[in-house]
């Protein structure tokens, strides 16, 4: 099975939690997949159509069955936003930004969100990581896909050295960052965690499937 990502965040993340689950499946990158160079525009509208295009293109590109997600984080105060621009939020210049457009990075995403939120109480704060993962066989049309979430706040300031994206100011209902977890205690509750969890029956499904059609 193809991991369709080329975020070595996302890539450390998504190995942890399925090696225990894909159970007889061999997980490889894609650079190990030979479809390195692969890079996918995400022009859907919504994190499913986003992480259906991903799936698709990597497993049509490389023969294998791929599996790709997309995230967010959707912040109460914002309408929901920065949602599914949320690697490409700091696309604008703006007050303390040290980059524009595709040279933005992670740390910029961060300061554009927290200038937004500047001022703002606690309690109006409020946020969720959200993600959608989804599996398809090369050159087929049906995909599978689950979903999961998980609530918290944006924390006036960063805090931690894990994790990747808005890690750093994504503060848990106990309060400690995201960010502070070790890839274990996250990958208990993440949003990705939830999802990878609900798509694993379908992994099973399409293993006995594939190894029907090779019988």
């Amino acid at each position: 099975m193809l991991l369709a990502s080329h975020n070595a965040g996302k890539l450390r993340e998504l190995r942890a939690l399925l090696e225990p689950l894909a159970k007889g499946w061999s997980l490889v990158g894609p650079a190990e997949a030979g479809v390195g160079d692969l890079q996918v525009e995400e022009t859907g509208s919504s994190y499913a159509e986003n992480a259906g295009l991903k799936a698709h293109a990597f497993a049509d590109a490389s023969g294998l069955p791929a599996l790709a997600d997309d995230s967010g984080l959707e912040v109460d105060a914002l309408g929901g936003s920065p949602g599914i621009h949320s690697a490409r939020y700091a696309t604008n210049r703006y007050a303390g930004a040290s980059a524009t457009g595709d040279n933005s990075d992670d740390g910029d995403n961060r300061r554009k969100l927290l200038v937004a939120l500047a001022g703002m109480p606690a309690a109006e704060r409020t946020a969720r990581y959200r993600a959608v993962v989804t599996v398809a066989r090369p050159h087929q049309g049906e995909a599978w896909f689950a979903e999961g979430s998980c609530e918290g706040r944006i924390a006036v300031d960063e805090r931690g050295s894990g994790g990747f994206g808005y890690d750093p100011v994504f503060e848990l209902a106990d309060g400690r960052r995201m960010a502070e977890l070790s890839m274990d205690e996250k990958n208990e509750f993440s949003h990705r965690a939830r999802a990878v969890r609900a798509v694993a029956p379908l992994l099973e499904r399409l293993a006995r499937l594939l190894e029907g059609e090779d019988a």
